[in-house]
C-alpha cells in the first residue's frame, strides 16, 4: 500500500500548490485593481484565444482542430479506452494492439512492423499546429502501479508566436512501463518540432518527428489458469503475484525507430482589394488569392528490429529457424522520399467560386533493406530448416508516380464537402486507383437541426512490399498477390439537442491480405463484407451524466476476419463545483466487447494472426475515477480494472494468453502554461 500512499501524497502537494498560486494571483488581481487603473485595465482584458489546426490532404489543406484542454474524461487517456472500446492488447501500456472496431481500423501499410504501435506514434494527422498572442505550454505527466509494475508517462507541447504570422512549436512524450506481468516492459520516446508561417502570398507548414520505441515481448503466459483460476494450478492458494507468472519469452524484444519529415509551402497569386473596417471606417488593402502552386516533401525512415539471445527459446516457441540456431537478430528497414507538385484554384476569392479544385503529381522513390542480401548467403550459412521454397531479394527500390485531383468546399453553414481522386502512373503501384469523398449538411430541423455526413471510398492497390517479400530467422515468404480492392459507403447523422449520434457503414473486400494461422501473410481471393452501426446517445440529468457508445458489426466470413458482433462503452457520471473553483468529474467508465475467435499476437513480425482455438471477451474492464479541474490545471485519480475479481470470471484476456492489467491504482496531471 505505501505506492498508494505515495501517489496520494503527491497529488495531495500539486493540489495544494495549485490552490495556493490560484490564490496568489487572485489576491494580486484585487490589489491592483484596488490600486491602479492600468492594472484594472489589464485584469479585464479578455484572455487571447488560441486556435488550432492540422492538415488533410495531399495538398494540405487545413482543418480546424480542438484545443484539448478539457478535463471531462481526462483519465481515459491510461487505459484501453483511449484507443477503442474494443482494443486487443497484449495488455501493457505502449505495448502493440490493434483495434477490433473494424470502421476504425487502419489498412495495412507499406512498413507493417508499426501498425500494432500507432496508437503511441505520432502522424501527420495528430500534427497540431497552434497560433496564440502569448507562448503556450501544455505539461502533463501520468504514472501508476508500485515499484516493479510502475508506469509513467511524461508529455510536452510547446507553442509560440514570433509574430502573427510565424509560428514555431515543439512536443515530446516519454512513456516508460514496466508492464503488470514479466518481460513486458514498453519504453517509447517521441520527440519533434514544427512551424508554420501563414502569409498574404506565401504559406509554409512543416514538421520533423522521430520515434524509438523498444517494446520487450514475453510470448504471452504459459497457462491461462494463472488467471481464471489459479488455485487450481498453485495447489489451493487463490493469491498469484502477475510478475510471477512464467512466460513463453524472457529475452525477446523489438525496437522501432523513425523520423518523419514534412513541409507544405504554397504560393498564392490573386489581386488587391480596398475593404473598410466597421470599428473604424478606414480603408485597407486585403490580398484575394485566386490560385496556389503547391509543393510538398515527405521523407519517412523506419528501422525495426527483433531481438532475440536465448537460442533455447528460439527453436522451442517457433516452429522454423532458418539462419541462425544461436539466435535471432532480425533487422528491416524502409525509407520513402515524395515530392508532390500540385496547382489549386482556390476556393472564395469571389462570389461564384463555391469551391476550391486542385490537381497534382507525386514522385515516390521507395527502399526496403532485410536481414540478408542473397539466397547465396543463406546457402553459405546452411539452412537450419528445410525451405524449399522461392527466397526473396534482400534489397529493393522502387520508384512511383502517381497523378491526383481534389476538389473541395470548407467554408459554409449548410453545405461542405470534399472529393480526392489518385491513379498510379509507373511502378509497383502503376495502376492503383484511389477515391474518397465526403458531404457533410446540416438541415434547419425546428428548435434543433440534423447534421448529416455521407462518405465514400473505392482502392484498388498493389499490398504492402513486405506481405509479399520478407526474410528473417523464422520466417520467410515470397508471394505474388494480386491488387486490393474496397469499396466502402457509410454516413452519419446526429441530432446534438438531443445527443444522438447513429452512423452507418458497409465496406466490400475483395484479395484481401491476412496473416493465417501458421503467421503467414495470405490473400483471400473471394469477397468479404463487413457492416457497421453505430449508436452513441448521452443522457443528461442535471449532475447525472450517463454516455454511451454501443457498436454493432458482422464480417461475412468470421474465419479470415473475425470482429466481436457488440461492443459497448458507458460511462457514468456526475459534474459539480467544490468552492466554485474546483470543476469535478465524478464516475464509473466500462468497456464490453461479446467472445469471438480473438487474433493471435506473433513477436517476431508485430502482427496479429487468425486462429480458431481460443475465444476472447466476455468481460466487463471497469475504471472508477474522479477527474478534476483548478484554473488551468486538470487532475486525476483513477482505479483501473476496479471490478478485478468483484464479480464475474476473471477471464480478462483480450488476446490469447495476454492477460489485461490486473487493477491498478493511477494518478495523472496537466498544465497549461501561458507566458
Amino acid at each position: 500500500m505505501k505506492p498508494i500512499y505515495k501517489y496520494i501524497s503527491v497529488v495531495v502537494l500539486l493540489l495544494s500548490f495549485t490552490i495556493v498560486a490560484q490564490a496568489q494571483s487572485k489576491s494580486e488581481r484585487t490589489s491592483s485593481r484596488s490600486s491602479e487603473t492600468t492594472t484594472q485595465a489589464k485584469v479585464n482584458e479578455v484572455e487571447p484565444k488560441v486556435y488550432s489546426w492540422k492538415l488533410d490532404g495531399p495538398m494540405g489543406l487545413r482543418e480546424p482542430a480542438v484545443v484539448d484542454t478539457n478535463y471531462i474524461n481526462y483519465s481515459m487517456q491510461s487505459v484501453p479506452s483511449a484507443v477503442s472500446s474494443a482494443y486487443a492488447t497484449t495488455g501493457n501500456l505502449g505495448g502493440p494492439g490493434m483495434n477490433m472496431i473494424f470502421a476504425d481500423r487502419r489498412a495495412m501499410t507499406d512498413f507493417f512492423f508499426t501498425d500494432a504501435l500507432q496508437a503511441w506514434l505520432p502522424s501527420q494527422s495528430k500534427i497540431r499546429y497552434y497560433n496564440s498572442r502569448i507562448p503556450l505550454t501544455f505539461l502533463s505527466y501520468n504514472f501508476g502501479g508500485g515499484r516493479y509494475n510502475s508506469q509513467d508517462r511524461l508529455n510536452a507541447i510547446f507553442s509560440g508566436n514570433v509574430n502573427k504570422r510565424l509560428q514555431i512549436g515543439a512536443m515530446t512524450d516519454y512513456l516508460y512501463s514496466k508492464g503488470s506481468y514479466d518481460n513486458q516492459a514498453a519504453k517509447c520516446f517521441t520527440w519533434g518540432f514544427s512551424t508554420s508561417y501563414i502569409g498574404d502570398r506565401f504559406d509554409i507548414q512543416a514538421y520533423h518527428y522521430h520515434y524509438n520505441l523498444l517494446n520487450q515481448e514475453n510470448g504471452g503466459i504459459t497457462d491461462d489458469l494463472y488467471i481464471t483460476d489459479p488455485a487450481e494450478i498453485q495447489g489451493g492458494t487463490s493469491r498469484v503475484d502477475p510478475k510471477n507468472i512464467p512466460t513463453n519469452l524472457n529475452m525477446a524484444s523489438n525496437r522501432n525507430k523513425g523520423t518523419d519529415i514534412y513541409v507544405n509551402g504554397r504560393y498564392k497569386l490573386g489581386f488587391w482589394r480596398d475593404i473598410t473596417t466597421e470599428e473604424d471606417s478606414v480603408e485597407r488593402l486585403e490580398f484575394v488569392p485566386v490560385t496556389a502552386i503547391v509543393y510538398t516533401f515527405n521523407w519517412k525512415e523506419g528501422k525495426h528490429r527483433f531481438r532475440n539471445p536465448n537460442s533455447e527459446e528460439d527453436h522451442t516457441f517457433w516452429e522454423n529457424t532458418y539462419l541462425n540456431y544461436a539466435g535471432t537478430e532480425d533487422f528491416t528497414t524502409y525509407s520513402s522520399l515524395s515530392n508532390t507538385v500540385g496547382l489549386s484554384l482556390l476556393e472564395g476569392f469571389n462570389k461564384y467560386a463555391k469551391f476550391g479544385i486542385s490537381a497534382y503529381a507525386r514522385f515516390d522513390l521507395r527502399s526496403y533493406k532485410q536481414t540478408t542480401d542473397t539466397a547465396l548467403f543463406l546457402e553459405d550459412r546452411g539452412m537450419l530448416t528445410e525451405y524449399d521454397g522461392p527466397v526473396p531479394v534482400g534489397k529493393k527500390k522502387d520508384g512511383r508516380l502517381t497523378v491526383g485531383a481534389q476538389i473541395s468546399k470548407q467554408n459554409g453553414a449548410i453545405l461542405r464537402y470534399g472529393a480526392t481522386g489518385e491513379l498510379g502512373i509507373s511502378g509497383r503501384t502503376a495502376g492503383d486507383v484511389y477515391l474518397d469523398g465526403h458531404i457533410d449538411t446540416r438541415i434547419p430541423l425546428g428548435r434543433d437541426s440534423l447534421d448529416v455526413n455521407v462518405r465514400g471510398g473505392f482502392v484498388n492497390a498493389a499490398p504492402s512490399y513486405f506481405a509479399e517479400n520478407y526474410i528473417s530467422n523464422h520466417f520467410i515468404w515470397e508471394n505474388d498477390f494480386g491488387k486490393t480492392r474496397r469499396v466502402k459507403v457509410g454516413g452519419e447523422v446526429s441530432l446534438p439537442r438531443t445527443r444522438t449520434y447513429i452512423s452507418a457503414d458497409v465496406e466490400n473486400m475483395q484479395n484481401y491480405v491476412f496473416f493465417n494461422r501458421s503467421c503467414m501473410p495470405e490473400q483471400h481471393g473471394g469477397n468479404i463484407q463487413v457492416m457497421t452501426m453505430q449508436l452513441r446517445q448521452d443522457f443528461v440529468y442535471r449532475a447525472l451524466h450517463w454516455n454511451n457508445r454501443v457498436v454493432w458489426q458482422k464480417s461475412s466470413n468470421s474465419t479470415v476476419l473475425p470482429l466481436p458482433s457488440l461492443a459497448v462503452n458507458s460511462n457514468l457520471y456526475i459534474l459539480f463545483k467544490i468552492a466554485r473553483v474546483l470543476d469535478v468529474q465524478f464516475g464509473v467508465d466500462c468497456d464490453f466487447y461479446t467472445k469471438y475467435k480473438a487474433y493471435g499476437y506473433q513477436p517476431a513480425t508485430m502482427t496479429f494472426y487468425t486462429q480458431d482455438e481460443v475465444e476472447c471477451g466476455g468481460f466487463p474492464f471497469m475504471n472508477a475515477y474522479i477527474n478534476m479541474k483548478l484554473g488551468r490545471t486538470r487532475f486525476y485519480v483513477m482505479m483501473s480494472h476496479v471490478n478485478q475479481g468483484l464479480f464475474g470470471k476473471p477471464d480478462y484476456f483480450s488476446l490469447p494468453h495476454y492477460p489485461l492489467n490486473p487493477r491498478r491504482f493511477q494518478l495523472g496531471l496537466s498544465i497549461e502554461f501561458r507566458n
